[in-house]
């Protein structure tokens, strides 16, 4: 499950860095990742959060999103970034040959 939300205003994270939006992704009842975006035009995090429990990520985030609350988005296709919002992946990942710092957008299944 990918849920992502827009915050009602943005939250400072460090020195430089504001988090505009979020987005959460559930593997598993006990794996939650909470991913944390610095634009709000941003394909892919800047931060994230790991959590245990589901209600957790809501008691910490819930009062703090605009009024158009969690919108939920298809989970990520297979070799593809769990946090991005476009179907990117590393260029190579999907032939276990992977070029780390390098991304690809799939379109078409290539």
């Amino acid at each position: 499950m990918r849920r992502y939300a827009y915050l009602k205003n943005p939250i400072q994270c460090n020195k430089k860095d504001f988090i505009y939006k979020i987005m959460l992704y559930k593997i598993k009842d006990n794996e939650i990742y909470l991913f944390k975006y610095c634009s709000k035009d941003a394909v892919i995090c800047s931060f994230d959060d790991y959590y245990n429990d589901l209600n957790d990520l809501y008691d910490d985030w819930n009062d703090e999103i605009d009024e158009k609350g969690w919108i939920d988005i298809e989970d990520p296709l297979p070799c593809c970034q769990h946090d991005a919002f476009l179907p990117i992946r590393i260029k190579g990942r999907d032939t276990g040959k992977p070029q780390w710092g390098k991304t690809e957008i799939l379109k078409d299944g290539k």
